[in-house]
């Protein structure tokens, strides 16, 4: 027991230094991370120094990694945003599959390969590495522009798609008959349909009472706990079924993303995220039989430049076809190119149904690790094209090294370049991010120091320095960006005051209902200013204007409130009875140049609607 204790250390500080060396040092000599863990894999494994010796337990474990990047994924991308990205999905990522299997296959078949070991090889070669590509989006920070959303939707495709795939090659192999094998596969349609109907109950109606019960109980490790039970809990249903693990984990999440509990899932599955992608890549690393590379180096060499020629043109002309511009279709092809994950259990599935022979299954177990191996670069030099067939708006770095700030401003616009002005006005140290690159480069002409960032972002908040701040100054014009950072802000800087901006009177009380105390709606009081100067344009003293004014700002102020306690808010319409309306002031009326008669308030006691602002 102690030895089999120690070998199990000495495995887990392996892989630690081995992710600990070879990530940085990857980065430090241009390349992304991922190649750095793909090389350390091959050092480490069996090909290299042999210090691990089971690279296919490893890939098993580490494949956790990949079902929980899918479920922070998931947990960005609310039901309504999976549902709009269906075309994608369904469109591109489907013709994506099939095109890239008919051209593989009718390779393998040229080649040589019976029709049925044909169809099985173009299967596995057309799924693409769903790991590495988002790996990559992230590094770039772009899964949600359009391309991000094009290769996501493909690889989401590519991730349904695994059932039938693994159902497909028995039978090519005449693993059983047809009549059996077409049983089989409804009955894993109905297996999958009945896991994810599991996982939508489970995540609509029973998790978050379950977190609400958890979060009382006030220990983190039990919360940790939960959030590892809910991304395991639903990928092993998924698998139960016959589905993709990573698939079952991304439907939770996306059943989570509206969930008052998103944030702490987060924050408690990331670390574990960030360590089990890297065991994976390694894993894929220690997959590589160097002999079989070394034997068939420029066979393998020219499969990998073919294959990713093949993938790269299907890939990125389908997305010229669903609406890209020539740049962004060469990023998702480039994306695409590498294999998947399922090719390296595709392959020997094939070779055990009798498809193709263990030497066979060999090289295209190599070029598969290969093309991943090349998958960076080959990104790296789509970009640069794109970048030329159509140069972009250079983003800025999110850098907040010199960051410092008593007031954090989230939003340069319109309404955030005037608060600014008023809290520089007074010398009060001010940081200023927003999202928007040629807003930051535009204030930087007018002598603003605005920082490039996200503020809906959690890590972004916090590199602006969000905790040592002694308010947060909310102006950007996305209701639900708003909603995620005033979320985000309550959570996790509790001490920090918050001063929001109201895109209307129902977005202030949503905002006062989420515990904002300091809420401003965009309209109001230039509303006000306005009301005030045209009563002086009529005739009245500007110090009855002045008072006019602030009562109107006192009674809306008790009208609020008033909504707050009543709790009724249907649309724009706000109802409040059983409360006295605050009086107004006596305003006299001008009617044919004499004063008539005074202003009546906008309802009678007990009833009050809300103005159209």
């Amino acid at each position: 027991m102690e030895h089999g204790s120690t070998g199990m250390l000495l495995g887990a500080l392996v892989f630690l230094g081995a992710a600990v060396l070879s990530g940085p040092l990857a980065r430090r000599l241009g390349l992304g991370v991922a190649v750095g863990y793909l090389a350390a894999g091959v050092v480490i494994g069996p090909s290299g120094l042999k210090l691990i010796g089971d690279a296919s337990s490893v890939l098993h474990v580490a494949e956790i990694g990949v079902v929980m990047l899918l479920f922070l994924i998931g947990l960005e991308l609310r039901v309504e945003r999976l549902i709009a990205l269906k075309k994608l999905v369904v469109g591109l990522g489907g013709l994506q599959i099939a095109l890239s299997t008919a051209a593989f296959a009718a390779a393998a078949w040229a080649l040589g390969a019976e029709p049925p070991a044909a169809i099985a090889i173009g299967v596995a070669l057309a799924f693409s590495g769903t790991a590495m590509a988002i790996q990559i989006l992230e590094e770039r920070g772009h899964l949600n522009r359009t391309y991000g959303e094009k290769t996501f939707s493909t690889l989401l495709a590519q991730d349904i798609v695994v059932v039938p795939a693994l159902a497909l090659v028995p039978m090519l192999g005449g693993g059983g008959d047809h009549a059996g094998g077409w049983a089989e596969a409804l009955a894993a349609a109905v297996g999958g349909a009945a896991a994810i109907g599991a996982i939508v109950v489970a995540g609509r109606w029973l998790l978050d009472p379950v977190f609400r019960l958890l979060a009382g109980v006030g220990a983190r490790e039990v919360m940790t706990a939960a959030a590892l039970l809910v991304v395991l809990g639903a990928a092993e249903i998924a698998a139960v079924a016959g589905l993709s693990m990573a698939m079952g984990a991304f439907l939770a999440g996306v059943l989570l993303a509206g969930s008052s509990y998103r944030h702490e899932l987060e924050a408690d599955v990331e670390p574990f995220r960030g360590l089990l992608i890297a065991l994976f890549f390694m894993g894929i690393g220690m997959a590589i039989d160097v002999g079989v590379i070394v034997d068939n180096v420029w066979r393998l060499l020219a499969g990998v430049v073919l294959y990713l020629t093949i993938k790269v043109a299907v890939a990125a002309a389908l997305a010229r076809a669903f609406g890209a511009t020539s740049g962004d279709a060469l990023r998702v092809g480039a994306l695409l190119g590498a294999a998947g994950e399922f090719a390296f259990v595709l392959f020997p599935l094939a070779q055990t149904n009798g498809l193709i022979s263990a030497e066979v299954a060999s090289m295209l177990s190599a070029l598969a690790a290969l093309s991943l191996v090349a998958a960076p670069g080959v990104a790296l030099l789509a970009e640069r094209v794109a970048n030329r067939l159509a140069p972009a708006a250079e983003t800025p770095d999110e850098d907040f090294s010199d960051a410092k700030g008593q007031v954090l401003v989230v939003g340069f616009g319109r309404v955030g370049q005037i608060a600014a002005q008023v809290l520089l006005a007074e010398g009060v140290e001010t940081t200023l991010i927003d999202a928007n690159p040629s807003r930051v480069e535009q204030a930087s002409r007018f002598g603003f120091k605005v920082y490039y960032g996200d503020g809906s972002r959690l890590d972004v908040l916090r590199a602006a320095g969000a905790k040592e701040a002694r308010a947060i100054l909310v102006c950007v014009d996305d209701r639900e960006a708003t909603k995620r950072i005033v979320e985000m802000a309550r959570q996790s800087f509790p001490l920090t005051e918050l001063v929001v901006k109201a895109y209307d009177r129902g977005h202030a009380l949503e905002l006062m209902g989420a515990g904002v105390e300091r809420v401003v709606r965009e309209t109001f009081e230039s509303a006000l200013v306005l009301g005030r100067q045209a009563l002086e344009a009529v005739g009245v003293d500007p110090e009855r204007a002045a008072e006019i004014e602030e009562d109107v700002r006192r009674r809306d102020a008790q009208k609020l409130e008033i909504q707050m306690v009543e709790g009724v808010y249907a649309g724009r319409e706000l109802t409040y009875t059983n409360k006295p309306v605050p009086e107004p002031l006596s305003l006299p009326k001008r009617k044919g140049g004499k004063i008539e008669e005074r202003v009546e308030d906008d309802g009678p006691a007990g009833t009050a609607a809300a103005p159209a602002e």
